[in-house]
Order: C-alpha cells, then structure tokens, then sequence
C-alpha cells in the first residue's frame, strides 16, 4: 500500500453528513517530521486552514509545501495582531477573542457544508497552540480528529544533542511571559525546565535563571530542527534578541546507571 496515496479518503461515521475537522500537528519545523498519518490527511484534505500574521504566508503553510495536492481550497487565518499588543491588556484579548470566534464561523460553514478541514498546528495541536481556541468553539459541534506531532522543545532538545531528563527528573514547561519572581521560583524547584515564548521577555528570563544558579547549564537553540537553526550555550549568547522560535533548556541530571 502506498502510505501517500492521493486516493486516500479519510473514514466517515455511517451517516456523517457533515465534514470532520482534522487538527494537525506538524512538529517543530522540518517537513520530514510530520507523522504518516499528518501527510495522509493533508493530502487527501479539500480544504487546508493554517494561522498567520496579516500578509505573510505563514510557517505552518510553508512547512506543508510539497504536500498539498493542486486542487487544495485554502484558507489562511490572519491574526489581528500578534506582538502589537501586550498578551494581558484588554485590548489584546478583545482582538483575539473576536478573531477566533470569526475563524471557528468560517470554518464551521465549510464542514456543514460536507467538506472536511486540515487544520495545520506547528508543534502539537493541544499544546501552547491556536487550534486549541478553535477546538473548544467546534468541538461537539462538528466531528474532531486531532494528529499528534512533535513539540518543538523536543526538536530543539534533539537539534542540541542533549538529553533533557533522566531516571526521576522532573521536567517543568514555563513560558517567559511569567513574572520574574515566579519564574525563579519554579526554576530552583525544578531539576530540568523548558523556556519558551522568549521574545521581549528575554532578558528577564536571563535574570530568573541567573538569580536560580541555572544560566551556566542553559542551553539556547533558536529555529531547532529549520533552516537557520542555531544552538548554544546561553552564557554564549552576547545578546538578549530572541525571534519567535527560540527556546531555552536546562537539562536535568538525575539517576542513571
């Protein structure tokens, strides 16, 4: 059987009138990281729906290129805003809140319609990601699938050749966005941390790291596993620039044989 058939239909419930919403994760960035089932449904989809800032095309549509068939719908999903906005003034979920309740209306008339959707979600769908706020709109509404892909700290972990937890570690997951005070907190607490959603908050998480005795053990990767990529000590770093896919890690050292 060939696994990439473009013949490829995806199963219906006896019944089904309506078209299924595919959630699809894409991993952290190299296409030859998607899942055999991802590259299937993206395949085979009528219609693909990915996110993007306002003109641009987009990474998630970027990284499915060579997959989409010719005779593809697509429906680009422009946020409002991205970083124009602070994540916690008023204004900043006004925006949102209106844009996803727009994107679940567009993309609830194309499944009444019969037509299934591929929605495409850097990363894992259910994780730190947009599909998610349009999951929770359409969910019991129409049928859901969701295809698990790669995280994105665990590509920049692997592009960094370094092993994040070992026998009883704990890994803790924080976003940068956190309270300088908070951030310290858990990084002491912790024996192995993932840092994301960097950008403007670099420096502070620089501090909280230093302020926890974990910077000299921190690793920067930036575009783990894409065109790009970069990998380095974090004390190596003469800067506190950091794009949007940039991540730091401190890996754990616990038990081992």
């Amino acid at each position: 059987m060939n696994l990439f058939d473009p013949a490829f239909v995806p199963a219906r419930a006896p019944g089904q009138t309506v078209g299924t919403l595919h959630g699809i994760g894409l991993g952290p960035g190299d296409p030859d990281l998607l899942t055999v089932k991802a590259v299937r449904l993206i395949r085979a989809a009528p219609v693909v729906a990915y996110f993007a800032k306002k003109g641009r095309r987009g990474n998630a549509r970027t990284i499915v290129d060579s997959w989409l068939a010719a005779s593809v719908e697509e429906m680009p999903l422009e946020y409002p805003v991205t970083t124009e906005i602070g994540f916690a003034e008023e204004g900043y979920r006004r925006e949102l809140g209106a844009f996803y309740e727009e994107a679940a209306a567009r993309l609830g008339a194309v499944l009444a319609s019969g037509r299934d959707v591929a929605l495409l979600a850097e990363g894992d769908p259910l994780f730190y990601g947009s599909f998610m706020h349009l999951f929770v709109r359409l969910d019991g509404r129409f049928p859901v699938s969701i295809v698990p892909g790669v995280t994105g700290m665990s590509g920049c972990w692997t592009a960094a050749r370094s092993p994040i937890t070992w026998g009883d570690d704990v890994l803790t997951v924080l976003p940068g966005t956190l309270p300088e005070a908070t951030l310290v907190e858990r990084l002491k607490a912790t024996d192995a941390a993932v840092v994301m959603k960097l950008g403007s908050h670099f420096a502070k998480v620089r501090r909280a790291l230093a302020a926890a005795g974990r910077d000299d053990e921190a690793i920067y990767v930036e575009r783990g596993t894409m065109a790009g990529e970069t990998v380095m000590r974090l004390a190596d770093k003469p800067d506190d620039d950091a794009p949007y896919f940039s991540i730091l890690l401190v890996p754990g050292h616990g038990r081992r044989p």
